[in-house]
């Protein structure tokens, strides 16, 4: 076990460069943030379906699928930037897709 923290700090050290940790920290939750707020915009999307525009379910279920996928790598390498920043995704992506039915 201890092999495989090593060599994961080896490849988190190795990804980040020069790239300070703080700074690197610092980037993760500013594009979480970046990320929800994008997410949020579904809101626009699902306000319209209730109201009768129905939209396209396509691009929420990419949605749904993809930041299921980030969110559950996030939540397993304790990367909780990438985590927190695709839930909201999940969320939405789904609230969207059963309003566009």
């Amino acid at each position: 076990m201890d092999q495989t923290r090593t060599a994961d700090r080896a490849m988190d050290t190795a990804a980040t460069g020069p790239v300070a940790g703080s700074a690197l920290k610092w980037l993760g939750w500013i594009a979480t943030t970046t990320a929800i707020f994008m997410f949020v915009s579904y809101v626009d999307q699902i306000r319209l379906n209730l109201a009768g525009q129905k939209g396209s379910i396509i691009m929420p279920i990419a949605t749904v699928v993809n930041c299921s996928l980030w969110t559950s790598y996030g939540a397993l390498r304790r990367d909780w930037p990438v985590a927190a920043g695709n839930f909201p995704g999940v969320i939405l992506g789904l609230i969207t897709v059963f309003t566009a039915l």
